[in-house]
This record gives structure tokens, sequence and C-alpha cells, in this order.
């Protein structure tokens, strides 16, 4: 297997970290959690203009046709730049699921049953989707209750839909499979910008005259955290190489979890070498900590996605996870 991101691969993600930056994702994301959309809107129509919102839609569907590996390395980016909104939904969850869906720059959401109770920003979205395994709906007449959220730009809403159209030909594992790689990916993109965080914070902050990511103990952390990260790589690589095949899911559940338990740590890392600063919500290492907490626990628990693995494992034990 070829970890390596090929150089077509390299150059979308380059791409995509610059158009964030340009952006300034900080301040877009203040402003999407307090229900202020047009800076994000603007962003995501950019990301329409490059392609991104149908990277794995088919050509005759408006789509670029690339496959899970460009879905994850699109993902990661939005996770290192912690893009809020619905994204995990308008790029994995729904393209993969809705049949007749085209390219474009709407933004869908979705509640998914049992795993996603409430619909993400779906007082913002364009289109909102009732799915589980016995059925896809689009909904229409809804009505929106807010629901607290750990990370503020997660906004939360419980969905009443007084109608809708049942959305025939929807896949509902194979789309369930690639929004956990998708999420598994976006936690890589998150656990690399706070180590990334931290390691900028301890060649600036000063003790006994020294910065103090010269000392080891200080250094072991972060060591720790980056073996973590780049463990959980190959497994997402795995993972979206056997996409759709007899594996799929399993695969892509333990690529959740090595990424969810990576990112934690990591978050764990940061916070403490930053101490209380990383606390407050003014820092972006806070929006990082948030949506980490929050996307562990999305799409699945950990303790859901163990059953699956264990399962899996103990009817075909031959298998090695990553592989189809």
């Amino acid at each position: 297997m070829r970890f390596v991101l090929e150089p077509e691969q390299q150059d979308m993600a380059d791409t995509l970290r610059s158009v964030f930056a340009t952006a300034d994702v900080p301040d877009v994301a203040r402003a999407w959690a307090g229900g202020d959309a047009e800076g994000w809107r603007k962003l995501w129509q950019s990301l329409g203009d490059l392609g991104v919102t149908g990277v794995t839609l088919p050509e005759e569907r408006g789509g670029l046709g690339l496959g899970p590996v460009e879905l994850t390395v699109c993902l990661q980016e939005c996770g290192y730049a912690g893009l809020p909104g619905p994204v995990i939904e308008s790029l994995a969850l729904l393209p993969a699921l809705v049949p007749d869906l085209t390219a474009d720059a709407a933004v869908r959401t979705a509640v998914v049953a049992p795993h996603l109770p409430c619909a993400l920003d779906a007082d913002l979205a364009d289109e909102v989707y009732a799915c589980d395994p016995g059925s896809t709906r689009l909904l229409t007449g809804i009505s929106l209750r807010r629901r607290e959220s750990f990370d503020p730009a997660r906004r939360l809403f419980e969905v009443d839909a007084t109608g809708g159209r049942d959305v025939p030909g929807a896949d509902f594992e194979r789309a369930f499979d690639l929004a956990v790689l998708g999420c598994a990916a976006y936690l890589l993109g998150l656990g690399h910008r706070m180590l990334d965080l931290a390691t900028e914070h301890v060649k600036q902050r000063q003790q006994f005259g020294r910065p103090v990511g010269e000392f080891q103990a200080v250094k072991h952390h972060l060591a720790n955290a980056l073996l973590k990260l780049e463990f959980a790589r190959p497994l997402i690589r795995g993972a979206a190489l056997s996409a759709g095949g007899p594996h799929g899911g399993r695969d892509a559940s333990a690529a959740k979890l090595t990424a969810a338990d990576a990112a934690h740590l990591t978050a764990r890392a940061a916070l403490q070498v930053h101490g209380a600063i990383g606390y407050t919500a003014e820092h972006d290492l806070h929006r990082y900590l948030t949506k980490t907490t929050a996307l562990r626990q999305s799409w699945g628990t950990p303790a859901w996605h163990r059953r699956r693995v264990a399962t899996a494992l103990a009817t075909d034990p031959k298998t090695p996870i990553g592989t189809s």
C-alpha cells in the first residue's frame, strides 16, 4: 500500500490549505457560531468553484469523479482549518446516499438515526434529509428546536417534519461508512493543527531563560501525540482503499476510533503545554479542542465502533484491517 500522496492529491491539499488561510477560517467560524453565515457561504462557494463539493460525484453529475482517498484529503484539510458547518454531511454522506444529487454549492445536512439525532446547522441549510438503514427522505415543512452543543460552532437542531419525499435507491450503509471515514480524516486534520499550535507555542514560551520546548518532558508529550496521529494516517488510507468492499465498514470504524483517540490525546497535550490560555474562547486552540470532543462522539460513539470492529474480526479474523 502506498501511503504518500500522489502529486495531484498533494496539490489538492495545498490548494485547500491556501484557500482556508486566505479566508481566515477562525473569524468565519466565530461568525457562523453566532448565526452569521455570510462569510461561510462565500467560502463554501469557493470550494464549489474548485469542485470540492462534488469531489466524489461522477462527472456526468458535475463532479470531479474522484474516490474516497481524495475525499479524505479534502476533509483532512477541512479539519486542519477547523471549518464549521455540515461539511461531512455535504461532502461524504449525501453525495453517496442520494442517487440524483448534482455538484453545486448547496448546503445539505441530515439526521442520521441512530447516530446523529440532531441535524447540524439545519436553520442555515438548503436541504435537510432524514435517513436510517430503512429509508431516506428529503424533508419539507420542518420546524426546528435548537439544542446546546459542546462546540459552539456545531449548531444542533431537533427536526420535526410535516412532509417530505422518499429518496429511492439510497445506499445507506455505504454512505454512512464514507461519512465515518470522512469524520476520521477531519479528526486527523484537527489533531495535526493542535500539534502545530502546541509546537509553535513551546518555541515561544520561556521558562528559566529557555523555550519550554527544549525540556525533555515537553518533547515527549508532543512526540507521543505525533506518533498517535501518524499511526492513524495509514488506517485512514487503508479504509479509503477498502471503501465499498466487504470490510469497508469495519475499516472505517477502526480508522475513526484511532483518529479520534489520537486527536483526543493531542488535544490534552496541546492544552497542557498552553496552560490556562488554551481554555479561553478567544484562543484558536479552544475551537479545535471543543470540535475534537464533539466529533469523538459523533458518527458513532467509540463504544459502538469498538463493538463493530470486534464483531467483524470475530466473523472474519483472517483479513487484516485496511485490506479488502
